[in-house]
């Protein structure tokens, strides 16, 4: 048999698809995939390289030798080239040297579309399949009910190589040891959904991730593929959904990455003003490009159909949506109606969600988007962008600024608070506090909060009770939850030790509680998206920094009455006009001792009182205990 025998995985319908921009699997024809041939054990590689005059695969298996294995290019001008190695198989290291016609220049790449790569610093692509056998056929049948905009969704923000350490072996936990200790921790917290920053590979640690150079591999850094799947498949017989985060909106120009990839601008756009990124140094997808196009929405399905993930929270969407993005006058050109908008960016994302949700309608897409674009999650078919939810930084800035405010302060600016509502219902919207908020100098969560030492975990446990009544999804970064000190380091271990404070693991029960508390109510969660499951009650009382309102589900029976005092001064006797007669008993407050609260403001029973107030014929005396929040449920 020749040193490369001609084969093809791609039929003519694929070709046809891939030029069209509409082969949305293209992981099972590009890169290398184990077969036979023959009757001969080797292994069919496929690259796209269509300004290259000669393509080889260099490895291990041929001492790396240019020339020794060229691949074929096919006739259909698709610019693929391909080819069967005998003899070559599972865990050999391989690359592509490419020599262009464009200026002779000559490129050494790491494969699109491994499977698996080494670990950095070293750079090559590994043969590799896997026969891992999912045990999670009761969750993938069921998490449609899981996933839906109606159910309780709230997120636990992980960083793998900085959830937890290895400390005395100086390394990070592996996918295995987390599939028992972080799938245990998010368990024991009763979050719903975990989300990973980036695990695709990436070859620079203080990234974090967003800088891939490999979009079809798990990173080494934490063990094998299968090791990956392994902790989805734990998270799903947990009953817990993994949402991943995913980067279409740039890529680094490392040597082995994408970037000049056959000597021309393959995947990136060529005109530097929409090709390259100042804020990150990086490159920018072509999206008018159809193969690009395929490229980046057959991996976005790679992950939902390989991995069984759960949803995509997809990066730096503003980026994506504006030509102007981080640019000067100048540095960019108008649209073809003399616009900012990216139109081709916004057709590839229309066309992205349009695929996600025809191929997995039991999946969530969620845009991590900052400005007022219209209809980020609205339907395609209305003129959308078709994701499934939006991060909400307008909440997160205003009542992060809110917060930080000494109280005696803060009646001044109330309305910080309350304006969130008058936009809450325009966007399906998810509440982050997420990792971008406790870096660069920003401080954690807790080192925003004023005051002395029990002034700030009260304020920190009614900014988390606030965040959880608030409509929306949940969303809350590694540390958060049982109140880091410091700011969060990539390089460095969350500081689990500061859990033997009654103050930090008061604020961990409070998340605990919280999340069972969302999960139980169902007005916090069945019109999450909708003006019809909120209702002010009050948003006026700014003399008394104190709010009310009502959260409402599709039945009336499960309305919450929520009153929140944003001052340590307690309120006793405080009224609050409430929505019909009744009894009402108080089912949270986060004020309570196990939360390191003064546990001194518990209220019984109330029962209506005939006394208009707040617009309403009846109303309640209660006691609002300092920087608390509470919420009562009628009783019968």
């Amino acid at each position: 048999m020749a040193e490369v025998s001609v084969h093809s995985l791609f039929t003519e319908f694929d070709i046809n698809l891939f030029k069209s921009g509409k082969h949305y699997k293209l992981y099972e024809k590009f890169g290398s995939h184990i077969t036979t041939l023959d009757g001969v054990d080797g292994t069919y590689f496929a690259v796209w390289a269509p300004s290259a005059k000669e393509v080889s695969v260099i490895g291990d298996f041929n001492f790396w030798t240019e020339g020794k294995h060229k691949l074929n290019v096919r006739w259909d001008q698709s610019g693929i080239w391909e080819g069967f190695i005998p003899n070559v198989g599972k865990g050999n290291l391989y690359k592509y040297k490419i020599r262009s016609h464009h200026k002779d220049i000559v490129t050494e790449k790491a494969d699109p579309y491994a499977r698996r790569n080494e670990h950095p610093p070293k750079t090559a692509s590994i043969i590799w399949e896997d026969d891992y056998s999912w045990q999670d056929k009761d969750w993938m049948t069921s998490r449609k009910s899981k996933n839906a905009l109606d159910a309780p969704y709230s997120v636990y923000e992980v960083h793998l190589g900085s959830w937890k350490k290895k400390v005395e072996e100086g390394r990070f936990l592996s996918y295995y040891e987390m599939a028992d200790e972080l799938v245990s921790y998010v368990k024991e917290m009763n979050f719903t959904h975990v989300e990973l920053m980036p695990v695709m590979e990436f070859p620079y640690d203080p990234s974090w991730g967003y800088q891939i150079t490999g979009y079809f591999a798990p990173t080494s850094r934490y063990g094998y593929p299968e090791e990956f799947k392994l902790l989805v498949d734990k998270l799903h017989q947990n009953d817990i959904g993994i949402i991943l985060d995913w980067v279409p909106s740039h890529f680094p120009e490392d040597a082995h990455g994408l970037g000049f990839f056959d000597g021309s601008h393959l995947y990136e756009h060529p005109d530097r003003r929409k090709g390259y990124h100042p804020d990150w140094k990086s490159l920018i997808f072509n999206y008018g490009r159809n193969e690009v196009k395929s490229f980046l929405i057959s991996n976005a399905i790679f992950w939902l159909d390989q991995y069984h993930a759960d949803g995509l929270r997809v990066d730096a969407v503003a980026s994506m949506l504006f030509l102007d993005y981080s640019r000067e006058d100048g540095e960019w050109e108008p649209n073809m109606f003399g616009g900012r908008e990216n139109l081709e960016a916004i057709s590839f994302m229309r066309e992205m969600n349009e695929a996600v949700y025809g191929m997995f309608p039991d999946v969530q897409t969620i845009a991590e988007e900052s400005t007022s674009f219209p209809m980020v999650s609205k339907p395609t078919s209305i003129g959308g962008l078709g994701f499934g939810m939006k991060w909400m930084m307008g909440w997160m800035h205003d009542t992060l600024q809110y917060f930080a405010k000494e109280p005696i302060y803060r009646k001044y600016h109330q309305n910080d608070l309350t304006f969130s509502m008058t936009y809450a219902f325009s966007e399906n919207f998810m509440l982050p506090l997420s990792h971008d908020e406790v870096v660069y100098g920003k401080r954690s969560i807790l080192g925003r909060m004023p005051g002395d030492e029990w002034q700030r975990f009260a304020n920190l446990r009614l900014l988390y009770s606030y965040m959880f009544t608030h409509p929306g999804t949940k969303i809350l970064f590694q540390g958060a939850e049982f109140g880091q000190n410091d700011e969060w380091d990539f390089q460095n271990s969350l500081d689990w030790h500061l859990l033997q404070y009654k103050s930090h693991k008061g604020v961990q029960e409070l998340i605990k509680d919280l999340n069972t508390f969302y999960k139980q109510q169902p007005s916090l969660y069945e019109k999450q998206f909708s003006n019809d499951g909120f209702e002010w009650i009050d948003y006026n009382d700014s003399e008394n920094s104190v709010l009310s309102y009502i959260r409402k589900g599709n039945t009336s029976s499960e309305d919450l009455v929520v009153v929140i005092n944003m001052t340590p001064t307690p309120k006793e006797l405080y009224k609050v006009g409430v929505p019909r007669p009744g009894k009402l008993k108080e089912v949270f407050n986060s004020d309570l001792k196990k939360y390191f609260g003064t546990g001194k403001y518990k209220n019984t029973v109330k029962t209506t009182k005939a006394q208009p107030w707040n617009y309403r014929d009846y109303s309640i005396e209660i006691n609002l205990p300092p920087l608390g929040l509470i919420a009562f449920k009628y009783s019968e």
